[in-house]
């Protein structure tokens, strides 16, 4: 364990970092948004790109990693759903808080950790769980968001909007281009290879620093109103998520994966103990910002990332000892 924390410990103090630089104003708030679209469209791309490139074609395809990563996040968002609906939240505060629950930090905190942990063979599944939270998670919890401002009728409408985000995405087309390099065996010019690599190269520092600092926004977000204008949510269902989060996700890909080898679907044990690892990450710092756009109370899903990201130092690397 103590091994582990070695590790882990440079990965949370630069989000720290990040927070308190964001939390005493040293880096404006008005600059994080810029922080954070160098990490989105130039780092995280190029990290991506690159160990798409650098993986076997079959991995990307797994098939099995991907039914049970996919199976798993549906089951977390209906059981948030269930829980916040029944607490009488609305579609957009409930879904919202399940996308949150269901959609852990893969990319900005993810992928360096983890490549840190265990090296690059966690890439496979790693890429794979970004593509099914970017395109298919993310996409099915905005649409659910909207249930209460477009009517059931328009649920089609709100999904092609949503997808059509996921066009203008970079990480996507990342993953994709990276794994038809991988499958054509195409290589980059040389210089222009070798920037893609500075660029990757800086990904990590800056991704976990910009973390930090968008917690520091978020929480300052926090204590005022809701931009829809009303009560908002405040901390309802906030401990549930947080637990839900931390400890039952990465329990059921778990519970999932075993159940699904024992039927005799073909998943390598070793890409589930990956794919448990990424389900054990804190909550995606990108969220609350979505909550923004779609006037969610931002501050309820502020504090669900914030609290599991400062807590995910222990459980994250709890689970790493149990299952490594």
């Amino acid at each position: 364990m103590q091994q582990i924390l070695l590790v882990t410990s440079p990965f949370f103090l630069l989000v720290l970092g990040g927070f308190l630089a964001g939390r005493f104003r040293v880096l404006p708030h008005d600059s994080i948004p810029g922080l954070n679209t160098f990490v989105l469209y130039f780092a995280l791309p190029a990290m991506l790109y690159r160990f798409g490139a650098e993986t076997p074609t079959e991995r990307l395809l797994d098939a099995g990693i991907f039914a049970t990563y996919l199976l798993c996040a549906l089951v977390m968002v209906a059981i948030v759903l269930f829980i916040s609906r029944r607490g009488g939240l609305n579609w957009n505060d409930s879904s919202f808080g399940a996308l949150v629950a269901a959609f852990p930090n893969s990319g900005f905190m993810g992928m360096p950790l983890l490549i840190a942990l265990v090296g690059a063979e966690v890439a496979g599944p790693l890429i794979i769980t970004i593509a099914v939270d970017m395109i298919i998670t993310s996409s099915l919890c905005i649409a659910l968001s909207q249930l209460a401002v477009t009517g059931d009728s328009h649920i089609g409408q709100v999904v092609v909007a949503a997808l059509k985000r996921v066009l203008v995405n970079p990480l996507p087309w990342a993953i994709l281009l990276g794994g038809l390099a991988s499958a054509t065996g195409f290589e980059l010019f040389g210089p222009l290879m070798q920037t893609v690599d500075m660029m990757a190269d800086a990904g990590p520092p800056a991704a976990l620093f910009t973390i930090g600092a968008v917690l520091a926004r978020s929480q300052a977000m926090a204590s005022q109103p809701p931009a829809s204008g009303g009560a908002g949510a405040g901390w309802a269902n906030v401990p549930q998520i947080v637990f839900l989060k931390l400890v039952l996700h990465p329990l059921l890909v778990l519970a999932a994966g075993k159940s699904l080898i024992w039927l005799g679907v073909s998943i390598d044990p070793y890409a589930l103990t990956m794919l448990v690892l990424v389900a054990a990450l804190p909550s995606a710092s990108n969220v609350p910002m979505l909550t923004e756009r779609y006037r969610a109370d931002t501050g309820r899903v502020a504090r669900i990332v914030l609290i599991t990201t400062a807590l995910s130092f222990l459980t994250f690397s709890t689970v790493v000892a149990l299952v490594l």
